[in-house]
């Protein structure tokens, strides 16, 4: 059967995308966000992937302010990179895998969560950035992704958002859907987005580096209280756009520790765990989980 054998976790910032298409990786700005991902990129070298399972939040590209699905997923066989008033990134198209995808489907919804199924979207920098993080640049037309990547996006833009908890459960019930699909598959489940910040308004630029770090040990130790944290914390601890956390408690309620809402085994092993401030104007957050 399938499984998941790890959770990857990652901040998707646009400007990240920019600077592998411009190769600036290198320049003194962009080097130390960069040197946080190379152990990660080994690991992934060793540990890869059949499958990756990423939780994201789209920009006003796939979905408008004329259809705002909480949660979707997308079960096509490939995504091509949107265009997000620059031109697409210069990535290869994503694949998809439409028969585990339609699986999940099947089984979330009948765990009472209700999905959007998307057939046909473009997917943007929340999807391809933290890609191109661990997998580093890749050619847009001769090279491909490792594996195929089953996109799932969550509402984080335009309020109502999901709660911390109801990611957490809807985590629970994505690990169910997938050791239940008959292939013996390596699935990977990837929450991003994230951390401190706030992109408009008398507080714009602000970053809450010792708020991020304790958010960061909950999570790990603790996470459902971590989930069960409200909306109004992260609004005043970690900025407007601080609510993209919920979606990597989605990637935490997928870990086998967790049965029922509560931690029932031995926390993950951290493979690795990284934190910088600044990438443009956010904190940038990271980290690896493997089960105990």
């Amino acid at each position: 059967m399938a499984r998941i054998t790890a959770s990857v976790y990652t901040s998707h910032v646009p400007a990240i995308g920019v600077a592998i298409d411009q190769h600036k990786t290198q320049e003194d700005y962009w080097k130390p966000v960069f040197a946080g991902y190379e152990q990660s990129k080994q690991w992934i070298r060793e540990n890869p992937p059949d499958v990756i399972f990423l939780v994201y939040n789209d920009h006003a590209t796939a979905f408008s302010l004329d259809l705002i699905p909480t949660f979707a997923i997308g079960t096509a066989a490939q995504f091509q990179p949107a265009d997000e008033g620059w031109g697409p990134r210069p990535v290869p198209v994503v694949k998809g895998h439409p028969e585990l995808a339609a699986h999940i489907a099947q089984s979330v919804i009948q765990q009472d969560f209700d999905l959007t199924l998307v057939n046909k979207m473009e997917v943007d920098h929340g999807l391809t950035v933290p890609l191109s993080l661990l997998f580093g640049e890749r050619d847009p037309i001769q090279g491909a992704w490792p594996c195929p990547v089953i996109p799932f996006a969550v509402n984080v833009v335009q309020y109502p958002a999901p709660s911390g908890r109801r990611c957490f459960a809807l985590g629970q019930a994505i690990r169910k859907a997938i050791e239940s699909y008959d292939a013996p598959l390596n699935v990977q489940i990837w929450g991003t987005g994230g951390m401190s910040h706030q992109l408009q308004g008398a507080r714009a630029g602000l970053i809450n580096r010792e708020w991020d770090q304790a958010w960061l040990d909950q999570m790990i130790a603790d996470p459902a209280a971590c989930a069960a944290r409200p909306h109004i914390d992260y609004v005043r601890e970690a900025g407007s756009e601080g609510i993209e956390l919920v979606m990597w408690l989605i990637a935490r309620g997928a870990m086998p520790d967790v049965t029922d809402g509560r931690s029932v085994g031995p926390p993950p092993r951290v493979r690795h765990r990284f934190y910088h401030v600044p990438a443009s104007n956010t904190a940038v957050g990271h980290l690896v989980l493997e089960p105990a």
